[in-house]
């Protein structure tokens, strides 16, 4: 791999530009301290009250979601019998379900003896509880040491994207604290070995993916087709999440009243290069990455919102800066929509390994 390659497969914000990039940004600091960065899972079923696996509504505070397994795993549970909807945060104070079967349920106990961990409610349910098992997550923020006049520019940044909406970058959660995950996934596509073996493989291909993801979406920004939409376009409707081609460019007006978005590739053998001026820009992110899409041929594949509707946001003014509290849905990263706000490298040094949800 040359150190060019090397170069564009390392993830950093500089590469993809805010929507918002006229705009001046808040500035400010994130996470002096755990409790500026809560999230609360938001589940996509609530545990019945009985069936054959134990629920465990658990809080942490700088910790991971693998270190509650890895706890739970030291009392005798198999890891293959624990299940989490999805991977929160280290630096941050965090809530979400955890399931094991009934057998094991008295050892959610154990996890209280973690330093940082509550165990807030405990269940039952019919099934184990699987990844992606949560309709999204509920974030409240705290932005420290922000610009004087940051509460009224956090006002007017936010009302452009209720307008245009928020870019689905895939934030440097996804590619490791170096930001090099995806350097690795383009080694496992090329036959190369890794470090971490076969558990982790898939993990970095999902990383490759989403660079890609991330790449198309900046040409569509700095391509002004944010808000619209193209011929060879998969286009999702907002309300059904019907997927369909486009084929008339008329169909932009849909998209301009957000009614529809264009959706984003993560190649796989169900979704293939894309035609017309979509698979243009396909192919030019795939050259620029010096890949080529039956690289993906191993895994399912997917498509991604390019943008998300900015819901309600609950925006308070601090006494050094702001509180926001917003949800978002599964799959979607905070720090794309604090990034347009604070215009700085949000979150850059803290990536971790992400679970792979493809």
């Amino acid at each position: 791999m040359t150190e060019e390659l090397f170069y564009k497969l390392t993830f950093r914000w500089s590469d993809f530009p805010p929507v918002t990039s006229s705009l001046a940004g808040t500035g400010g600091v994130l996470r002096t301290l755990p409790e500026d960065f809560c999230v609360e899972e938001l589940p996509l079923y609530v545990p019945g009250g009985h069936g054959s696996h134990a629920y465990a509504l658990v809080e942490k505070r700088n910790l991971t979601t693998r270190d509650l397994v890895l706890a739970l795993v030291r009392e005798g549970v198999k890891e293959k019998e624990i299940g989490v909807a999805g991977l929160k945060d280290k630096f941050a104070v965090t809530q979400q379900w955890l399931s094991v079967p009934n057998k094991h349920a008295a050892l959610f106990a154990a996890l209280e003896s973690l330093e940082n961990v509550k165990v807030l409610e405990t269940s039952r349910h019919s099934n184990k509880l699987g990844m992606g098992h949560l309709h999204g997550n509920r974030f409240t923020i705290r932005v420290r040491e922000a610009d004087q006049d940051a509460f009224a520019t956090a006002q007017v940044i936010l009302e452009v994207l209720r307008r245009v909406g928020v870019p689905n970058y895939f934030g440097p959660q996804r590619f490791g604290r170096l930001g090099r995950n995806a350097v690795d996934g383009y080694k496992v596509v090329h036959g190369e070995s890794v470090p971490g073996g076969y558990h982790l493989k898939g993990f970095f291909i999902s990383s490759l993916q989403s660079l890609v993801v991330n790449h198309l979406l900046a040409r569509r920004i700095e391509g002004k087709m944010f808000d619209s939409l193209v011929l060879g376009d998969w286009a999702k409707k907002h309300d059904t999440g019907g997927v369909f081609k486009v084929e008339m460019e008329s169909e932009a007006e849909r998209a301009r009243r957000f009614e529809v978005s264009a959706t984003l590739p993560l190649f796989g053998k169900k979704v293939k290069m894309s035609g017309h001026r979509a698979g243009e820009m396909e192919v030019g992110v795939l050259e620029y990455l010096e890949l080529t899409w039956v690289k993906f041929a191993s895994r399912r594949g997917d498509r991604r919102f390019s943008r998300l509707p900015l819901g309600e946001v609950n925006l308070q003014a601090s006494s050094d800066g702001y509180i926001l509290q917003f949800d978002l849905m599964r799959g979607a990263f905070a720090t794309s929509l604090l990034r347009e706000l604070l215009k700085t490298n949000v979150d850059e040094d803290q990536g971790e390994l992400k679970e792979d949800d493809d």
